[in-house]
């Protein structure tokens, strides 16, 4: 209580019900009007009570993974009103001397701890919200996994309290018992190279049947697809989902197409090995049918089984996208040259080869030439 604000006190005396979890209503002695969370979370319960007072406790910063986004999604700006604390992050920043801007700030209690990948790198530093004790010594097995097992971590247990707690190890030599929520972990990675910030990363890292756009051509069509922060694309006949992730990895949103199923299969085991399932919704359909019900693109990639027909659909369902399409046959060729001499845009022809062993020396193997074709719907 001694954290709380004068005016979160005020409220909290004054309200007929408290909501909250139940640690949150023991702290408050909400007795007889605490109300806890239902399982699984909803917050039916409290817009069901609009126009009587109601407080609803959340941990610190109610807008910093915390429940006062999701309220206020819900509510007119008039019908709330916000009393916030110190966050966790605040708190533990201020243990270990860490200057926030500085630090990637997560909340891995409710989402995948693949969620951090993209995060960690030699001299960064993460602040990760965990569920429960049983998550910390989770986290440490996953970082082991990743090849980060000489991270030092420092486990923090109910930080700005009278239990709070501080204790320093590493993911490798994670023992440490008697771990009590709340918690959460601070991380300075170590051992491997982390994610490259670039595009085009090594085939080898995706799930894949053969049918993916190989690196130097992904690098090349995200070049042409320019991703942006929360802009969505649509990868159409996605193969391996390999251009959609790393869309996703630059801050975008993508929705990726893919008729057969184990493909669909290994494009949802890609986005989350890489972190960014939350951001990549996977159909499983043929294209033009399977993008009946989506939300309008801004940019779209087709690396196969690019038509007239599909191009009419897509320009009829995204009208002002920017579309990439990819041709290795002849044919596919020939109506990309079409279309751009009537739609205009960029045509570029990409011949790419790589050394390799030819009998006791080396040779250029070269792949197939792929003419590529961007142009603004």
């Amino acid at each position: 209580m001694a954290g709380l604000s004068g005016a979160g006190r005020t409220a909290l005396e004054q309200a007929t019900v408290v909501f909250g979890g139940p640690r949150h209503l023991a702290l408050a002695q909400a007795g007889a009007r605490g109300q806890a969370w239902p399982q699984p979370f909803d917050l039916a319960p409290v817009l069901a009570l609009r126009g009587r007072r109601v407080a609803v406790l959340a941990s610190g910063d109610p807008f910093w993974f915390g429940a006062g986004g999701s309220l206020a999604a819900q509510l007119a700006p008039e019908e709330w009103t916000a009393h916030p604390a110190p966050s966790t992050f605040s708190l533990a920043a201020a243990r270990l001397g860490w200057r926030l801007e500085g630090t990637a700030c997560l909340g891995l209690h409710a989402r995948p701890f693949a969620v951090a990948r993209a995060h960690l790198h030699p001299g960064a530093r993460l602040l990760c919200l965990l569920a429960s004790a049983e998550a910390v010594g989770a986290f440490a097995q996953w970082l082991c996994a990743e090849g980060f097992g000489g991270s030092t971590l420092w486990v923090l247990q109910a930080l700005g309290g009278p239990r709070e707690r501080v204790r320093q190890t590493t993911a490798a030599g994670f023992d440490l018992a008697g771990i009590a929520a709340p918690v959460a972990v601070a991380l300075e990675p170590a051992g491997a190279a982390g994610l490259p910030r670039t595009a085009g990363l090594p085939d080898a890292a995706f799930a894949h049947d053969g049918q993916i756009t190989k690196s130097p051509m992904r690098a090349l069509t995200l070049a042409a697809l320019a991703p942006r922060p929360g802009e969505l694309l649509w990868d159409v006949g996605a193969g391996s989902g390999s251009v959609a992730v790393e869309w996703c990895l630059a801050g975008g949103r993508a929705c990726a197409v893919e008729q057969h199923a184990a493909r669909a299969a290994n494009v949802q085991a890609n986005a989350g090995r890489f972190g960014v399932a939350e951001h990549l919704q996977v159909v499983h359909g043929r294209a033009p049918q399977a993008l009946a019900g989506l939300a309008p693109a801004q940019a779209i990639f087709v690396g196969g089984g690019f038509d007239l027909a599909l191009f009419e659909a897509l320009r009829a369902a995204s009208p002002a996208a920017r579309l990439v399409a990819n041709a290795v046959t002849l044919e596919t060729e020939a109506l990309l040259l079409q279309l751009q001499g009537s739609h205009g845009g960029a045509l570029l022809r990409i011949d790419i080869a790589q050394a390799a062993p030819l009998g006791r020396l080396r040779g250029w193997a070269p792949s197939r030439p792929i003419v590529q074709w961007s142009v603004q719907l």
